[in-house]
């Protein structure tokens, strides 16, 4: 299974979860089997400085991504994410290692919108 979650950087497990799912500067691409990490890839977000309802969970969806972890995210990309068969989660911190043991410790769970998202009626 691929996980694509958020981040701040493209250090590897060891980048920050970036918080803000659109503005995320990277995605670092993590290729999990039988619950070991074998490979990972961060990619620029390339609609980090600006971009459309959808862009960017077609873009996860073209990175063949089946899981997506951010620190939050908005109802609509929530729901693309649902249309292109990926599972969102959201409540992601600290870095990247550390959410995908969080996620296969059952800490997060399936995404909700966050509160910036609903204040500006995106979600």
């Amino acid at each position: 299974m691929k996980i694509a979650v958020t981040a701040e950087s493209n250090n590897g497990l060891d980048s920050m979860v970036a918080q803000h799912f659109g503005h995320a500067p990277y995605f670092m691409l993590v290729d999990v089997e039988n619950g070991e990490v074998i490979a990972t890839q961060a990619v620029a977000n390339p609609f980090a400085e600006a971009h459309q309802p959808g862009q960017i969970p077609g873009f996860i969806h073209e990175q063949k991504a089946n899981i997506i972890l951010s620190g939050g995210m908005g109802g609509r990309a929530i729901e693309f994410f649902e249309q292109f068969g990926i599972k969102a989660a959201t409540g992601a911190s600290g870095t990247v290692r550390q959410s995908l043991e969080n996620y296969f410790g059952g800490a997060l769970k399936d995404a909700a919108p966050c509160d910036e998202s609903v204040a500006h009626g995106h979600g």
